[in-house]
């Protein structure tokens, strides 16, 4: 009896642990949200900068709700591989051992559908209608997100039962957050004023880079409640813990670098907006692969990353597509290079560590069908939209800005 006793009160402490460490990423993830709110307005001017906070209300608020009310249970309900749909979700059994609530795994995974669609808020902004951008949010977090989480993180999902390794969402949270922004940017078209008549873009200079800045440290440290929190439970996953924090911070203080160094040789000085999308490259790139990568390839990765962001970024431009804030190159191209990156670096089964090709093909095979996947949906929504009920503020609204003209505010009102 007395060790019948004991082993219930384990169970029960283990599980008080567990959801403690739990409440504290999801908490921090969530805290996220004022990273992004942050960095965007600060990388938009002035006369926008409200509106990127509506628009970060939005993911949060209309996010939130359709990925409760729909979105869960089409990412963990019983699937068969490709789509589930539950809506006792919150009471089932999902297969995946948690020690925690099923509803504090909704809180958790609220956080990174959310983190996915504060991707698309950047890249179409000082443009995009704000009506327009709740209904893309509603769709998104409520059947988009939840798709490719169903795919990558349920138990049954076609890529879980292929061995690919997403471990917190280079794939499932940046690539499709990524390149739907990356159709969004498309089908918007650019900013006023953005390219010149011989067709040259033209630099838009951002209104607060120190409000950029303060929101890419958010970010920074919102990661270590995003990739360690992963593991859902501190009991027994010590080791795993530390492992993911250094290799997170390892390649994104990485990616700071190399951009730094990349910007200085090509530009003659350190381009600090760029910096801070190489910290943020960096962690992009290290999200799927944190728990199977040694700390040298994390440094590597974080490298690549870093270089690879600023190219993306001038790449992007040249194109004629309009990222005001550089979600596509940051989110897109290293999500897609991270994904990849574990079928190359991993400890075991990467083919730099002779594990064959085996591994990096599945991994190919996932975020190309995700990144395809987010972009072909997205171009469809956005045009119908566009066809529709319309996307794009009117001239005159861009010109003036979208707070004084659809909010009556500004950022930083003046006084007689």
């Amino acid at each position: 009896m007395q060790e019948l006793v004991t082993t219930i009160e384990q169970s029960e402490l283990i599980s008080a642990i567990d959801t403690v460490w739990v409440s504290l990423c999801a908490a921090i993830i969530f805290f996220m949200e004022a990273g992004f709110a942050l960095l965007e307005a600060g990388f938009v001017r002035a006369k926008n900068a409200m509106s990127i906070i509506a628009k970060v209300i939005m993911d949060i608020a209309f996010g939130g709700l359709a990925f409760y009310i729909v979105g869960f249970g089409i990412a963990y309900g019983v699937s068969n591989g490709w789509f589930a749909f539950d809506t006792g979700i919150t009471d089932a059994d999902l297969g995946l051992g948690l020690r925690v609530s099923n509803k504090l795994f909704w809180f958790i995974q609220l956080g990174f559908a959310i983190a996915a669609i504060s991707i698309v808020s950047g890249a179409v902004a000082e443009r995009m209608k704000v009506w327009a951008y709740a209904i893309f949010v509603v769709i998104f977090c409520g059947i988009m997100y939840p798709l490719a989480a169903n795919w990558i993180w349920n138990p049954n999902g076609w890529l879980a039962l292929r061995g690919f390794n997403d471990f917190e969402g280079s794939a499932a949270v940046h690539a499709i957050g990524g390149f739907a922004a990356l159709a969004a940017a498309i089908v918007l078209g650019p900013r006023l004023g953005k390219y010149g008549q011989d067709g040259e873009p033209v630099a838009i200079p951002c209104h607060n880079l120190p409000l950029a800045a303060v929101g890419s440290f958010i970010l920074w440290f919102g990661w270590f409640g995003f990739n360690p929190g992963s593991t859902l439970g501190a009991v027994g996953n010590w080791e795993l813990i530390g492992t993911v924090a250094t290799n997170t911070f390892l390649a994104s203080a990485a990616g700071g670098i190399s951009t730094m160094f990349y910007t200085y040789f090509k530009y003659g000085q350190i381009d600090i907006t760029m910096t801070i999308n190489g910290v943020l490259a960096g962690l992009v790139a290290i999200t799927a692969g944190c728990n199977v990568v040694g700390p040298d390839a994390a440094l590597l990765i974080g490298i690549i990353a870093g270089v690879m962001v600023d190219v993306a970024v001038i790449l992007i431009d040249k194109i004629k597509i309009d990222d005001p804030v550089g979600a596509i190159a940051v989110h897109g191209v290293n999500g897609l290079f991270g994904t990849i990156a574990v079928g190359l670096f991993a400890s075991d089964g990467g083919l730099f560590f002779g594990g064959g090709t085996a591994l990096l093909l599945t991994q190919c095979l996932g975020v190309l069908v995700i990144g395809a996947f987010s972009f072909t949906i997205t171009y469809v929504i956005m045009t119908v939209m566009k066809k529709t009920i319309g996307i794009r503020v009117s001239r005159s609204e861009e010109t003036a800005g979208i707070d004084a003209v659809s909010f009556g505010v500004e950022a930083y009102a003046t006084f007689e």
